[in-house]
């Protein structure tokens, strides 16, 4: 039976919704393509794996065998859970169309290697008991030559070996019948029968809460389970091994950035989710967010960045990220803060407007001109809704509307100055402790929304230019230079540095963060005017610099010693963004200073990916452990982007180049 070709042909009588706006035949061939096969794509666990289009999931848990009183049941494994009692996963490699997986769960003394394979249409599921011996963390899944490693008990672990339950069922709820048969399990699904056969000694009459059917494992030895035809043992085993060979050979392609490639692929590939309501395959920030967000939540700049890293690897998954933070616009016309399940946004506030330097770096590496025409109008809209909405004479600021319906009755920061916070971005940056707020602005000129919003006309017009639209990019450049000239005034002459600025005061901000090398982004200082900023601010080691880099506020700043979020810890968007401003020049210092946060922007990253797993929302600026807060999620995709930038896999920016006009 030739599975794939089945897919295409049920696919729209599976009454799959459609997203909204109505998606054109080129993205809609986009999602069929990502729509197809077995992968983790429930959001709900990382030890399951779906068949699309069809729904039909196999799914590992873990019951725990006690001879007295303390029997237990994991159904479902997350990455990145902290309560104690919880399971530890440890995430390795994850190929974007799941053709390999790995990871390890260790819970309650049990610990299990989990792999995954493709076979043609097929999949195997190969589920090893790992030793006490073998408990050390190995996070890219060399831990996975020891295939046939058994099961030994330790001081925590139960006196009986754990039992693996490999069941099946339909989910989302989908058409199909699965049954126990005999021997196999048998799905039988819109135009395909999937037959599950098991691998290994089975156990009768298990009592777990699974309601299908099931295979049950005594975990004393390896086991596993495949489609299509029976496999035994040694068969499945040697295939997961070559799907394992092959993910590190195509990765190693990459020369010296295999290893970080790998990192993004496996990161994205775990956060990679099918939202069964809107028929659509994106990556949202991390599975853990979607927990309590109703399955999913979209926010806008973190989906925009899952997009730009996406592209090393997978040219679809990069336009799905894109295209659908722009398919949740407002009816006024603006990407929301979030966007979640159950159909719920942020009615009143935006977040960073990063999607038109997005959308043009993906089509100056692809070159396809549909990704441009079907995100156009959506990005001139949210463009032009800025200054009709944001203006504040001749500045920009952030704001939080909650006047125009509807109101989310579970939000209670819509329309306060902690909203306009979140539009930021920046939820608790210092430099909006006690600024002025007057119901729908903050009453603070921003260099870094500024700045951003400089670089979205830029790259706009470019955009704007490539589909003939003149008028829209005259326009697009009128209004960039609009706000390049008020960008001038906020630039402080004295201590050689853009500064945000109090509208009731006049006065210039006291607070540095890294928004304020923004303006290198946009490309408004001069050469002598950004090498000033780079001496002065970026490479100074009481404000910026040091080993770890870049701190979300200033070292000097009172706030710099909270390390709580946005006060003092490091972020990878604010490393991507003034990289890519850095990219903007080319002087001495510009190009060095280019190279070393890049060097060590990595640096940060590869450390806790190598000895957790970890790829962290935010990072400590001052300890080597960044999981020393509560803050964090420790698989966060865009914690990602400080491996992006010092992998050596972009160059430059992908806005026009422009003189710089200030100083």
């Amino acid at each position: 039976m030739r599975i794939v070709a089945l897919m295409i042909a049920s696919f729209l009588s599976l009454g799959v919704a459609a997203a909204e706006p109505p998606r054109s035949p080129d993205y809609a061939a986009v999602q069929a393509r990502l729509q197809r096969g077995w992968n983790s794509w429930d959001t709900n666990t990382v030890t399951g794996q779906v068949l699309l289009p069809y729904g039909l999931q196999i799914r590992l848990g873990l019951k725990k065998d006690s001879a007295e009183n303390t029997n237990a049941f994991l159904p479902t494994a997350l990455i990145g859970r902290k309560a104690a009692g919880e399971e530890t996963v440890f995430p390795g490699p994850h190929a974007y169309d799941g053709s390999y997986t790995e990871l390890r769960v260790k819970w309650r003394g049990i610990e299990v290697r989990l792999e995954t394979a493709h076979v043609g249409d097929d999949l195997v599921m190969l589920v090893t008991p790992l030793s006490a011996s073998a408990r050390s963390p190995d996070t890219l899944g060399n831990a996975a030559t020891r295939a046939n490693t058994t099961f030994r008990s330790d001081a925590e672990a139960t006196s009986q070996p754990p039992v693996a339950i490999l069941s099946a069922a339909m989910i989302w709820n989908r058409p199909g019948n699965v049954a126990r048969e005999g021997a196999n399990i048998v799905a039988r699904l819109p135009g395909a029968v999937v037959t599950i056969h098991a691998a290994g000694p089975e156990i009768d009459e298990v009592q777990v809460p699974v309601t299908g059917p099931y295979f049950a494992f005594r975990l004393d030895r390896p086991a596993a389970v495949s489609t299509g035809k029976p496999r035994n043992l040694g068969e499945i085993t040697t295939l997961v091994a070559t799907a394992r060979a092959a993910f590190a050979a195509r990765t190693s392609a990459a020369g010296a950035s295999a290893e970080v490639r790998g990192a993004i692929e496996t990161v994205l590939g775990w956060d990679t989710i099918y939202d069964p309501a809107g028929g659509r395959v994106m990556s949202p920030v991390s599975r853990i967010w979607n927990q309590n967000w109703g399955g999913y939540v979209l926010f806008d700049w973190d989906t925009f960045f899952a997009a730009t890293m996406a592209s090393l690897g997978n040219r679809d998954l990069a336009y799905a990220n894109a295209l659908e933070v722009l398919n949740e616009v407002s009816p006024a016309g603006f990407v929301p803060n979030f966007a979640r399940g159950g159909g719920w946004k942020s009615w009143d506030r935006s977040e960073p407007p990063v999607g038109a330097i997005t959308i043009l770096g993906l089509y100056r590496r692809f070159h396809d001109r549909w990704l441009l025409e079907d995100s156009y109008d959506r990005l001139l809209k949210w463009n032009s809704w800025w200054p009709d909405n944001r203006g504040a004479g001749e500045y920009l600021t952030w704001g939080s509307d909650a006047t125009r319906p509807p109101i989310n009755p579970d939000d209670p920061s819509a329309g306060t100055l902690q909203g306009a916070r979140y539009e930021s971005g920046l939820d608790n940056s210092p430099m909006y402790d006690g600024v002025g707020f007057d119901g729908r602005q903050m009453q603070l000129a921003d260099v870094g929304l500024m700045s951003l919003y400089i670089a979205d006309c830029d790259a706009l017009a470019t955009i704007a230019g490539e589909l003939g639209r003149t008028r829209d990019a005259v326009d697009l450049r009128a209004r960039s230079d609009r706000y390049r000239r008020s960008l001038a005034t906020l630039w402080d002459p004295v201590d050689h540095i853009y500064r945000n600025k109090d509208l009731r005061t006049g006065r210039l901000s006291e607070h540095l963060s890294p928004t304020n090398f923004y303006p290198l982004l946009a490309n408004v200082p001069s050469p002598r005017a950004a090498d000033q900023m780079i001496r002065g601010h970026l490479l100074n080691p009481a404000e910026f610099w040091g080993d770890r880099v870049i701190p979300s506020i200033a070292r000097s700043n009172p706030a710099f010693k909270d390390q709580d979020y946005w006060r003092g810890r490091i972020w990878g968007p604010m490393n991507y963004l003034v990289w890519k401003g850095l990219g903007n020049y080319h002087t001495d210092l510009a190009l060095a200073a280019r190279r070393q946060l890049a060097d060590r922007s990595l640096a940060l990253f590869m450390g806790e990916w190598r000895s957790k797993g970890h790829v962290h929302e935010n990072y400590s600026a001052v300890s080597a452990d960044s999981d020393t807060v509560a803050t964090t999620d420790w698989f966060y995709h865009w914690g990602a982007l400080l491996g992006f930038i010092g992998s050596g896999v972009e160059q430059g920016n992908p806005i026009a180049p422009k003189q710089p006009s200030h100083r």
